[in-house]
Formats: structure tokens, C-alpha cells, sequence
């Protein structure tokens, strides 16, 4: 059993379209004399990561639907914000009480599809989700890597809300460089039964771990995970969806 290690990097500057997050993290990780290590894991909250990649929108731009007009006037909320929302939607899950839970492009369930206004930009500038989280997380390890000489893993986390639980809980939406779920079958539980069942979604455990210390009003949008072994992988968070024929709530 091994001790995890979760060190913010503090002083991050604020990020804006085109900027280069990976030279950008490495100098405020050598600025906060922490370094970073082979096996390490990197953990970059989604929405730097958006910003830089210019995944936003100005809403002034942005003409509602007769069906967003109709969504916004139900519950008060700005009509130009769900139209933004139904864009990034693959469908509509559930909506109540002036909350709209979609399915993103991606695959995720989630409030607003990941649309947030919250650290944007500006008052009529709204932050989506990456375009492909996975591919943003292997551009970000495989230049880091280059730049260093050392193989790292990488998460790219978004706060979500759960069912049947309140509170919200950071959720990894890109990961490279290791598998997101370790497969437990197969091995013995204390007793010596065989484990028949048993996935561990260790990127998930990683991202909200991340998120005690990746505080949104302390300017802390990214830490270093040390201390969890890991076998070098390419990885994927789309394997931490699970599939329609096996989702019982849809």
C-alpha cells in the first residue's frame, strides 16, 4: 500500500485562446519547486484546458430557438444560454425544476452539457466542454513528456452532480497515459472469493481526490498526483461511460 501525494501548483496565470497550457503549467510547476516526476499524474481542471483551446462562445452571437425561448421563459434563465446548451446536447434527459440535464456530443450526462459561465472571459461569454477531452489530455502528456524525458499520466476534470447523492464531485473527462478503470476480476477478496464483478474507476477516485485541493476561487486550476503506481497506458475516459445496453436508468 502506498502514500498519495496531492500538491497544488499554485499561480497559474490566467489562460486565454491560443495560449500554450503545457509550457504555461511547467513554469509555474518549476516556480512552485515541486517538479515533476516520472509517474506522476497531472490533473488539469477542464476549464483551462477550454480556454485555451478557445472553446467558448460570445453570446451576443448566439440567436435562440423558438424551443430555447420556450425552455428559457419556463424557468427564468437566459434564453441565449440554453440555446448554447442544446448545440452541445445529443439529447435532453430530464428537465425540472430549472434544471436541464443533457447528454453531451461526448457521451457525458450532465447539467447544461457542461456550458458554464463561472471564470469566463467576460459577462456574455460562456466556456464549453473540449472538443475531444482524451485527445486534449494525450497533446498535454506527450509534449510535456517530450519536453522532460519522463512518462506521466493526465486528467482532464469537470464537476458534476450524481444521482441519489447530493454535493458535487470533480469527474475525469480526458485521461491518457494509464487505463481510467482497473479491472479487479478475477483476483480474491480478504476471505480468498473470487471478485466476479469488481471495476474500480480509479480516474474518477484520481479526479475527485484532485478536486480537495484544486479550490475555484484559489486560483489552483491544476495538481500533481504522486504516488500511484500506474502501468504506462494510452488510456481513455470513454471507457468510464457506460454503454446504453448496459445502463439500466436510460
Amino acid at each position: 500500500m502506498s502514500t498519495i501525494a496531492i500538491i497544488p501548483i499554485p499561480n497559474i496565470p490566467l489562460i486565454f485562446p491560443g495560449d500554450d497550457l503545457p509550457s504555461l503549467l511547467l513554469e509555474a510547476i518549476d516556480r512552485a519547486k515541486v517538479g515533476l516526476k516520472s509517474g506522476d499524474i497531472l490533473v488539469i481542471c477542464q476549464k483551462i484546458v477550454s480556454k485555451a483551446e478557445g472553446a467558448l462562445v460570445d453570446l451576443k452571437t448566439v440567436e435562440p430557438s423558438p424551443f430555447a425561448r420556450q425552455i428559457a421563459a419556463m424557468w427564468d434563465k437566459d434564453p441565449r444560454v440554453v440555446e448554447v446548451v442544446l448545440r452541445e446536447s445529443r439529447r435532453i434527459v430530464r428537465m425540472k425544476n430549472g434544471v436541464v440535464i443533457t447528454e453531451t456530443k461526448h457521451g457525458w450526462v450532465c447539467a447544461n452539457a457542461g456550458v458554464d459561465a463561472s471564470n469566463s472571459l467576460g459577462d456574455d461569454i460562456v466556456i464549453l466542454l473540449p472538443k475531444d477531452p482524451d485527445a486534449s489530455a494525450r497533446t498535454i502528456r506527450t509534449t510535456i513528456e517530450a519536453r522532460r524525458g519522463i512518462t506521466i499520466g493526465v486528467i482532464i476534470t469537470d464537476t458534476f452532480g450524481r444521482p441519489w447523492r447530493d454535493g458535487l464531485v470533480e469527474f475525469a473527462l480526458g485521461v491518457s497515459g494509464f487505463e481510467p478503470l482497473l479491472d479487479l476480476r478475477g483476483s480474491s477478496d480478504l476471505q480468498g472469493r473470487e471478485l466476479h464483478h469488481t471495476v474500480v474507476a480509479v480516474a474518477d477516485e484520481l479526479a475527485a481526490a484532485a478536486g480537495l485541493v484544486m479550490e475555484k476561487g484559489a486560483a489552483v486550476p491544476a495538481v500533481i498526483i504522486r504516488g500511484y503506481r500506474f502501468l504506462p497506458a494510452e488510456g481513455t475516459a470513454k471507457t468510464l461511460i457506460r454503454p446504453a445496453e448496459a445502463d439500466l436508468f436510460r
